[in-house]
This record gives structure tokens, C-alpha cells and sequence, in this order.
């Protein structure tokens, strides 16, 4: 796989001493999310996480902003998300229709939970504006960062929407409740020093060069580490985000007595009394059909 990737619409990608650099790349649209959007990005993360040769991916973006969320598109032309569908000549029943509309949402839901799923951890980069459908995707990251210019908008209330594809779920998990509900009912923009000073963005560059080279640095101190290590951390923090405590540990000793072998642990050890880096095995790659 490495070095060889589908060409996309929304993407461009690279894979380099296994971290992947995702990059949204239609910057004269703002890199509004259209329709291909919603199909190449959970496409391009689940098969960078079920090679298992990236051990980390950093989302970045082009041009002055991020991006701008939903294109219109996706509002006026929902068909072009589906293929097939009921026979075009009879009228739709209206509980049929409805239906529809919710399968539409869990689709586009799934776009951004595949970075959860993801098994190795995922770093958002973002420069300009992050508005509407751009907040659903960071906050489904493991972490953020961001430049001095940068800012954060839950546009969807200032378009008559719910934000429904993941910000008013993760959001109030990362920021203090009140700023996530001020945010969501007012529609108004985040700064960088606020989004740093809520934790919302672990650091704040000058611009985007800086962070880019201070993200994939980050990226590749993630990639040196037991990736079996760091996906079994990764497993273990988003499940005790949404249990108990009680729960957490016990989920724990479970992947333990499963995932845990002492293997990479005498590479580390070795490898200190040798003085040089240890050298860990990818995970194993996953077959999603026979």
C-alpha cells in the first residue's frame, strides 16, 4: 500500500515512516464537504487503519480555511449520497421518506466515527475557519491543534439546523458544557486562544507551516511507539470516555489478558541497551471480505 492510494475528489494523501498525511485539497471551494466527501474520507481512513502500516494520520487542509462544512450541495441534491432506491415513477411514502432521512444522517455520522475507529491515533491540523461539518470531523479526532488565525463555528444554528453528525455529542466531552451549549445556540466563532484555553486544541502556531512541522513531528513520535500499544490506548480511552470508571477497568483487563505479550516490550528494553530505536511489527493487516 504505501505509496499507492485511489485518487480522490476531496484528498490527497501520503504515507511517509508510517504516518499518513490526509490532506483535503479543493481549496478554492473553501473545502466545502460535497458528496464525494462523505464516501472518500471513511473510504481512504479505513483502508490507511486496516493496512496497518500507519501508525498515525494527521488531517491537514489547503488554501486560507480549513474548511467551510456541508457544500449546498448535499442539502439539494441528498439522492446523490444513495445509489439505487424505490422505482422514480411512484411518489414515496411519507414514513418511508422519513426513514430515509435518518439513514442519511447515520450514513454521513459514520464518515467522521471512522476516525475513532481508526486504529491508530488521529491529528487534526486546521488553519482558517473550521465551520459546521468541519467541527464534526475534529471532534471525532484524538487530537487538534491549530494556527493563531484559526476558528471554530457550529454553523448550523445560524442556518436553522441541529448540528447532527457528531459536534453536540463529542464537543460537550472535550470543552466545558456551558461553552459547547453557548456555541451551539449562538452559532458564534471560536477564537484559537479560546478554543487553547478550553482545551479544545492542544497548541496554537503562529501559522500553518509551523504546524504542519510541529503536528508531524508529533505524528512521528506517535509512530515509533508499540502501535499494538498505542491502539489498545486509543481503545481504552474512548471506551472510558462513554463508561464508568468500573466499567473502563474492567474493559482493560480484558484486552489485556487478549492483546498483551511481552514481545515489544523486550524490544524496548533491548533496544535502551543497545542504543538505538526499538523496531516494532505493523499490526496485522484487516480483511474486510473472504
Amino acid at each position: 500500500m504505501a505509496g499507492s492510494f485511489p485518487t480522490y475528489t476531496c484528498f490527497e494523501i501520503t504515507l511517509e515512516n508510517a504516518v499518513a498525511h490526509l490532506r483535503l485539497c479543493r481549496p478554492e471551494a473553501r473545502n466545502s464537504m460535497i458528496p464525494e466527501f462523505w464516501s472518500e474520507l471513511p473510504a481512504a481512513v479505513n483502508e490507511l487503519s486496516d493496512s496497518g502500516e500507519a501508525r498515525a494520520l494527521v488531517i491537514s487542509s489547503t488554501g486560507r480555511h480549513f474548511t467551510a462544512g456541508m457544500d449546498l450541495s448535499v442539502f439539494t441534491q441528498p439522492d446523490s449520497l444513495f445509489s439505487g432506491g424505490s422505482d422514480p415513477s411512484e411518489a414515496p411514502e411519507f414514513g418511508r421518506v422519513r426513514a430515509e432521512t435518518r439513514n442519511l444522517a447515520l450514513t454521513l455520522q459514520e464518515s467522521f466515527s471512522c476516525l475513532e475507529k481508526a486504529r491508530m491515533p488521529v491529528l487534526a491540523a486546521v488553519q482558517g475557519g473550521c465551520v459546521g461539518g468541519g467541527v464534526d470531523m475534529v471532534g471525532a479526532a484524538d487530537m487538534r491543534y491549530c494556527t493563531a488565525d484559526a476558528f471554530f463555528c457550529i454553523q448550523e444554528i445560524n442556518i436553522a439546523l441541529t448540528a447532527d453528525l457528531g459536534t453536540l455529542q463529542r464537543l460537550p466531552r472535550i470543552i466545558p458544557d456551558g461553552l459547547a451549549r453557548e456555541l451551539a445556540y449562538t452559532g458564534r466563532r471560536l477564537t484559537a486562544d479560546e478554543a487553547m484555553a478550553a482545551g479544545l486544541v492542544n497548541q496554537v502556531y503562529p501559522d500553518q507551516d509551523a504546524m504542519l512541522e510541529g503536528v508531524l513531528a508529533i505524528a512521528q513520535e506517535i509512530a515509533q511507539r508499540s502501535p499494538l500499544a498505542v491502539w489498545g490506548s486509543k481503545e481504552m480511552l474512548n471506551y472510558t470516555r462513554d463508561h464508568s470508571v468500573a466499567d473502563g477497568l474492567n474493559h482493560v483487563a480484558t484486552w489485556q489478558a487478549g492483546m498483551f505479550h511481552p514481545d515489544d516490550m523486550a524490544e524496548v528494553f533491548a533496544a535502551r541497551k543497545e542504543g538505538r530505536d526499538p523496531v516494532f511489527q505493523n499490526l496485522l493487516p484487516i480483511r474486510r471480505t473472504l
